[in-house]
């Protein structure tokens, strides 16, 4: 039941979750002496934060017509609420400290931005301010008190678990730890003192793993994990600067912004189309070059979605490939979609829809002449049309065994693509859950040992890739490594907020 519902919770809805949650339970040990603050004290902090944070993305938004994204504001006061000393209702000083921290963390979106991307993580950029031009620097009492440890490490896994972020996590954990043994006269003293009275997983579950300040690929994040750990244990001095954890996180993300792809895009709409039952192919044309590997990601963020538990984000893999004019777009239509498909089946002709965040690992290999399995199911066939299309279109012949599973023939999508792929080495091999398969060369049933063995003899030579629902995902991982493939051969489609 929890898996079932982190997946279907898009990645922004679920860190909201966990900061109220936080919040609430700040409520309860400020009620009952736990915290050095007042409910009424938190109320009102809470209060300031997100008056100012939301009038400020309100104002600014408009000047710089900017798609934005309200769970987003709201995830930056609260975090400002957890890591700001709490101020009382009386205290006319103490509130506007707070309500600049929200200026600044709302400002850096927009001004320090560049191609609408934000450089900083809001909420390390705001404590930052706040210390040096403010004179408060940000306190963290969320994170030194062990009456919250037991909450910030079960939600706090819980959105790490949702982003697939362990390797960030545990490249900054190390790192940082390393420090600590190094540096401390009591290495074990250091390192439980780090574990219970510092801000170590607060700052990496909630900070670190913020997705549009983060590097794209899996080796920039491990450099970049550890360059922060490197950074994160406070130094006596350097020069004239103070190192702290929000100082640390702000030289991470100027990394970050080198080795990234720079900036947002906007997408106009050319065409819709239909692929096969329930599923559509959206046609956008950029007002600027991008620049991606086959098989990774944007984020996409639609305008004036109507509230639900979604938000108006999401991640979905391109369908095109790279040397296309135009970026494409593969979405399956459920029964009962949510605002922002609903949204999305709407927009006309020219419509815009803000993307950015390009990420992902899930690429051809550079050796072209390795064996590749992929294994689709449903819509997760998507990465692979881009593949597809540009081993096609580049003439790049690579030796590809595709097994994709739909529930029906008429949910098959992209035959036309695979079939011309034939042509460079590709073979495509359809599975159908629900019905007897129409044509030759399909299979009824469902992907499993004995189908591969027999589509794939060879499968102990190849790179198996496996996109599809995280449940397909898992059960095909299983199967491979009951086969004796390698986990080290298994790659697997992932993107944040898979719902």
């Amino acid at each position: 039941m929890l898996k079932t519902f982190l997946d279907r919770t898009t990645m922004y809805r679920l860190v909201l979750y966990y900061l109220l949650a936080l919040f609430a339970f700040a409520l309860f040990f400020g009620a009952s002496g736990g915290v050095p603050y007042s409910p009424a004290a938190l109320l009102w902090s809470a209060g300031v934060l997100i008056a100012v944070s939301w009038t400020a993305n309100a104002f600014l938004a408009r000047i710089f017509h900017a798609v934005t994204n309200a769970e987003s504001m709201y995830i930056t006061a609260f975090i400002l609420v957890l890591i700001m000393p709490p101020v009382s209702f009386t205290d006319g000083a103490g509130s506007i400290v707070l309500a600049a921290a929200a200026v600044f963390a709302t400002a850096s979106k927009y001004i320090l931005a560049i191609g609408k991307k934000h450089l900083f993580n809001p909420a390390a950029l705001a404590a930052v301010l706040s210390a040096y031009l403010l004179g408060i620097p940000a306190t963290w009492w969320i994170a030194g008190n062990t009456t919250f440890l037991p909450f910030i490490l079960i939600g706090g896994l819980m959105v790490v678990y949702k982003l697939r972020r362990f390797d960030l996590v545990l490249a900054f954990g190390i790192t940082a730890l390393a420090v600590v043994a190094f540096t401390s006269r009591d290495p074990v003293g250091g390192i439980q003192a780090t574990f219970l009275y510092s801000v170590f997983f607060f700052f990496a579950f909630v900070m670190l793993t913020e997705p549009l300040t983060m590097p794209p690929t899996r080796i920039l994040r491990i450099a970049y994990g550890f360059l922060i750990g490197i950074l994160f244990i406070q130094a006596p001095q350097i020069g004239s600067v103070s190192l702290s954890p929000e100082l640390s996180l702000v030289i991470g993300n100027l990394f970050s912004f080198i080795v990234s792809p720079k900036g947002r895009y906007m997408l106009s709409l050319v065409e819709r189309h239909p692929l096969a039952s329930g599923i559509y192919e959206y046609v956008f044309r950029s007002d600027r070059p991008l620049h991606f590997a086959s098989g990774q990601y944007l984020e996409w963020t639609l305008g004036s979605v109507p509230n639900d538990n979604r938000g108006n984000r999401r991640f979905f893999t391109i369908a095109s490939a790279p040397d296309e004019a135009t970026l494409k777009l593969g979405v399956r239509f459920y029964d009962k979609p949510s605002a922002f498909k609903r949204t999305l089946a709407e927009l006309p002709a020219g419509g815009t829809i803000s993307a950015g965040s390009l990420g992902g690992d899930f690429i051809m290999p550079r050796d072209k002449k390795r064996k590749l399995a992929f294994l689709a199911g449903g819509i997760g066939v998507t990465p692979f049309a881009s593949m597809a299309r540009h081993c096609a279109a580049a003439g790049e012949p690579r030796d590809v065994i595709l097994l994709y599973s739909s529930r029906r023939a008429d949910e098959v999508a992209y035959q036309d693509v695979f079939a011309n792929a034939a042509r460079v080495g590709w073979r495509t091999v359809f599975v159908l859950s629900d019905e007897t398969p129409p044509f030759s060369g399909a299979h009824g049933g469902f992907i499993d040992a004995e189908l591969i063995k027999k589509e794939v003899p060879d499968y102990a030579e190849r790179l198996f890739y496996v996109s599809g629902p995280p449940g397909m995902v898992d059960a095909m991982k299983r199967i491979l490594i009951g086969l004796g493939v390698s986990r080290f051969a298994i790659k697997k489609d992932f993107f944040p907020g898979l719902a």
